[in-house]
């Protein structure tokens, strides 16, 4: 699904980037045939840019707020180091049971642990600082979740937050979702403890570090 790239573009991008293993590819499929919201799914491009973005700074410590089925935790895992580790939160039991099966199923599955509860909550229970974090869940709480995980960073620690351009509709926020989501990319850009872009990768994925 194209969100903000000319469908024929975002094809052509996915057609020349490294495709997904098998089991990623399997994932995408169920994703696709079983979830009410299938457009979450992270995808082929955005997958491997969030692989790039872990083997680039060298991460070995994850936190991933919203799990989905998978495919991203996944897609990071792959550029940990044997003894990296990811954090990855999520709310809904039913992305949950679709995860741990294909965690379970990968050689990854070691480095990876699922936390199914409010994702404030497990965050405070969590010890130590995160080298990546990955924002990508219920978009109310997106400033919420970036205040919790900014003082947590580590000396180059970065955050990544997905769905910050919503298919464009920022540009003219007519709903509560939006709305936040605007809001939010307005507080990052007046935030004088971060450096930020906002890239127009998917449907929009804004990448922070601390001054």
């Amino acid at each position: 699904m194209s969100f903000l790239v000319d469908e024929q573009v975002e094809e052509y991008a996915e057609a020349h980037t490294t495709q997904p293993t098998e089991l990623l590819t399997r994932l995408a499929e169920e994703t696709r045939s079983t979830m009410s919201a299938p457009q979450m799914l992270t995808g082929t491009i955005e997958g491997r840019f969030l692989e790039l973005l872990v083997f680039g700074t060298g991460a070995k410590r994850v936190l991933e707020i919203g799990t989905f089925t998978g495919y991203s935790a996944l897609s990071m895992a792959a550029a940990l180091p044997e003894d990296g580790r990811i954090d990855t939160l999520d709310i809904e039991p039913k992305h949950v049971e679709v995860a741990r099966r294909y965690i379970a199923e990968s050689p990854h599955a070691h480095k990876i642990t699922i936390h199914l509860g409010p994702a404030l909550a497990t965050i405070d229970r969590l010890e130590g600082d995160f080298d990546l974090v990955f924002i990508d869940a219920d978009k109310e709480s997106y400033a919420s979740y970036y205040e919790a995980v900014l003082p947590r960073l580590s000396e180059r620690g970065l955050i990544a937050i997905d769905n910050t351009l919503w298919s464009g509709r920022v540009l003219d926020p007519e709903d509560e979702t939006t709305r936040a989501i605007a809001a939010l990319n307005d507080m990052i850009a007046a935030d004088e403890r971060v450096v930020a872009v906002q890239l127009t990768i998917r449907d929009g994925v804004t990448l922070i570090r601390r001054r």
